[in-house]
């Protein structure tokens, strides 16, 4: 058997029980060595809401699901049944490539991706949804109520440089992503 991951369109919004779809059909047809896995790719992401922290899982491609299969003989009866069998999933859209047919990812993507979703399993990214130049307000420590501009962003450490004007004076100053807030 030559596994090889595809990209998948599907409906938006609806990955995760088109995935279940997908498995729960295979299994009953008896395919699963033909499709062995169907993956939605996403990342865990640190979000501030409501002033709390929270862990949520953000989709990398919405509307689309990685499929692992082996479909390198177009004339193998399982092959052949197992492709109909995905299309014929509702919300199942069609493969990535040229007219429907199949495009096989490179190993490199394939990597990177799974890479990905397993750095983010064991440390969360931090989702900072502000950018260089736009104007905050610093809502807590010592500087609380000063008003300034983003210089730069740091999601890996989770903290923000912003220009602060203090006695006339721009001043930088580092603070973590949840004590501004954009104005």
């Amino acid at each position: 058997m030559e596994y090889k991951w595809y990209f998948v369109r599907c409906q938006s919004g609806r990955e995760d029980s088109i995935r279940k779809q997908l498995e729960t059909r295979l299994n009953v047809k008896g395919l699963q060595d033909i499709v062995p896995q169907v993956l939605v790719p996403f990342e865990r992401v640190t979000e501030l809401k409501s002033g709390k922290r929270k862990i949520v899982s953000k989709k990398l491609y919405p509307g689309y699901l990685m499929v692992q299969a082996d479909l390198s003989d177009p004339e193998d009866n399982r092959a052949i049944e197992a492709r109909s069998t995905l299309r014929e999933t509702p919300g199942f859209g069609d493969f990535l490539g040229a007219r429907g047919a199949p495009e096989a990812l490179t190993e490199t993507q394939v990597t990177s991706i799974l890479a990905r979703m397993s750095d983010s399993e064991e440390r969360p990214q931090i989702a900072i949804s502000l950018r260089k130049g736009d104007m905050v307000k610093i809502k807590s420590g010592a500087f609380d109520g000063f008003d300034g501009t983003i210089d730069e962003v740091n999601p890996d450490k989770g903290t923000v440089k912003v220009t602060v004007t203090i006695f006339g004076r721009p001043t930088p100053v580092e603070l973590e992503y949840w004590e501004i807030e954009a104005v």
